[in-house]
């Protein structure tokens, strides 16, 4: 014992001498992935042959000598089974149901060799016994495999293996692909096989692809029919979720309301009374249903007409229309006759109206949104000025104004198949460059100037059935030069230099602020495209036009600048159409 301390304890030179040779003694051979390969090769050679196997695996009446330390060394599943002192660990036998023996012969190729050929006949039963097996590469190479081979006729089936093992890259590429590919994933005969819980989120969707929505009522029926006894149920879930209204109306006729399972459906009838609403009243009619996918052929677009310059000396002639999700403006006609100011526009079923322009003026024109053409109309039996004009249960109502002397009471309303104007009730109170706007078939009045120096904060409302108006609460202000519009059921105001965004119940009768804007406003724009609300244009404190955009979204309350209108404009009429996508 002292002899081998004295060993280690001795010149230091001499020990670091021989720690030196010792390390020129360990000679490489064989390194790395090279040598492994050899290893495998051997064990896998060894359970051909059962030799030094300690464990069998049994399924479908096949059986698998096999090594546990490879095993355990590959499958955490393996491993916590035999380290973990499990039942079966012990046994000589383990025996497999949810696993076939191909499967299982594949498996313990990876497992003893590192290499497979995965190909889609038997992609599936590697991806169950991977994932059973807790074999992390393995399991990864088929999605991989999978994500490599993805096709609109077998996403619906990929989707589900995505959703079974749990395999998100490979189930959000799924949802793409039938998203961007609806049309032909609907024809193929994996769709048939959705459940109506999937099917339904993909016909919610915005992004969901389609040309026109004859495409999706086609593969909703299609679906039903594939099992009506147990499918017909589901027809009101899916067919809410069909915007019916953008149907081209012949089809909707033919295709829709003389359908059998339809025809039988209670439920399904307030469905088609929406539709049937929307082509004789157009926008009026306004709900999710009505409006355009992203990727339809239609989509809702901003039209910006007339207004004037900068400095409010120049009146322009222009018609711009926008479209948010490309954020592309265009130009159409411009606008016909003597330059105007202050003039009255809207919209009915999708045509652009405008009237008015200057003192006592009594031209009306519409431009025809599929023409691009302007055509002049019957014109109004009072001229007026700084009037504001609104749709209302598919007729026009121009409401009161300036005519040089005295602000207007009168209101005119408008029957487009006849193309007359008529006198209903006047005002209570006469106003100009007031808010006016139709909301749960009334009419709303808000505000406006009595006089040159005098606002109102009243609101008064038009009832057309009694051909009545009536006085509500008054508005928090009293302004001039305002203007709303309506969503959901509430109505919205900006203008008048405020610095908020207000909004009336008219349900209840009362007020609220909604939002701030980052710069007041009067004689501004105002529509409401794609669910969100759009303020464009208008006048600023010192006086000068602006060419700001603002986009305000109701759900967040968040107000945020857009691109900017082609020119400084104000005074200027704003409407929401549907146009087609340009190619």
């Amino acid at each position: 014992m002292q002899a081998e301390s004295d060993d280690r304890t001795g010149d230091t030179d001499h020990g670091a001498s021989l720690e030196e040779g010792n390390r020129k003694l360990h000679v490489k051979l064989c390194s790395g992935s090279c040598h492994a390969e050899q290893i495998l090769r051997t064990l896998n050679s060894y359970r051909q042959e059962g030799v030094f196997t300690d464990v069998v695996l049994l399924m479908e009446g096949q059986v698998f000598p096999c090594h546990r330390a490879t095993l355990s060394a590959s499958s955490t599943y393996f491993q916590a089974m035999f380290a973990g002192g499990l039942k079966e660990g012990c046994q000589g036998t383990v025996s497999f149901r949810e696993i076939s023996a191909p499967s299982m012969s594949l498996a313990l190729d990876y497992m003893y060799g590192g290499k497979v050929l995965i190909r889609e006949d038997n992609v599936e039963g590697l991806l169950e016994a991977s994932s059973l097996l807790q074999i992390s590469r393995l399991k990864d190479a088929c999605a991989a495999f999978l994500e490599g081979h993805l096709r609109p006729c077998n996403c619906v089936r990929f989707l589900r293996l995505a959703d079974s093992f749990s395999i998100s890259s490979l189930a959000e590429k799924s949802k793409g692909l039938m998203l961007e590919g609806f049309t032909e994933v609907s024809c193929h005969e994996e769709f048939l096989q959705l459940d109506a819980k999937t099917l339904e989120a993909f016909l919610s969707s915005e992004w969901l692809a389609v040309p026109k929505e004859e495409v999706v009522f086609a593969a909703v029926m299609r679906w039903v029919r594939h099992d009506v006894a147990a499918r017909k149920g589901t027809l009101k879930d899916l067919l809410q979720w069909v915007r019916l209204p953008l149907l081209d109306p012949v089809y909707f006729v033919e295709k829709v309301e003389m359908d059998q399972l339809i025809q039988e459906s209670k439920e399904c009838r307030p469905l088609l009374q929406e539709a049937r609403k929307y082509y004789i009243l157009g926008a009026e009619v306004s709900s999710q249903r009505s409006r355009p996918r992203r990727f339809m052929e239609l989509a809702e677009m901003i039209a910006v007409i007339g207004g004037c310059d900068k400095k409010g000396l120049l009146k322009l002639p222009f018609v711009d229309i926008f479209h948010p999700e490309s954020r592309q403006w265009k130009r159409l006609s411009s606008v016909p006759g003597y330059t105007k100011s202050e003039f009255a526009a809207c919209a009915l079923k999708n045509d652009i109206y405008v009237s008015g322009g200057h003192i006592n003026s009594g031209d009306v024109w519409m431009l025809s949104s599929q023409l691009n053409v302007w055509m002049r109309v019957a014109c109004l039996q009072k001229g007026r000025w700084r009037h504001k004009m609104a749709t209302l249960l598919g007729k026009i109502y121009a409401v009161g104004g300036y005519d040089g002397f005295d602000r207007l009471a009168s209101v005119e309303c408008y029957d487009a198949f006849s193309n007359r104007w008529a006198a209903v009730a006047p005002l209570p109170k006469a106003v100009s460059s007031a808010a006016v706007i139709p909301c749960l078939d009334k009419l709303y009045v808000i505000g406006g100037a009595v006089d040159d120096s005098t606002n109102t904060d009243k609101v008064q409302c038009y009832d057309p059935e009694e051909d009545k108006w009536s006085l509500l609460s008054p508005a928090p202000f009293n302004q001039r030069c305002i203007c709303a519009i309506t969503l959901d059921n509430l109505i919205y105001v900006v203008g008048g230099l405020l610095s908020k965004i207000f909004s009336f119940n008219p349900q209840k009768d009362s007020w609220s602020e909604v939002a701030s804007l980052p710069v007041p406003l009067e004689s501004c724009g105002i529509t409401v495209c794609d669910g969100k609300i759009y303020i464009l244009g208008g006048r600023d404190g010192h006086g000068e036009s602006t060419d700001k955009v603002f986009a305000f979204d109701v759900e967040t309350g968040v107000v945020e600048p857009e691109p900017p209108l082609q020119q400084c404009t104000s005074y200027h009429g704003c409407v929401t159409i549907l146009r087609r996508r340009s190619r």
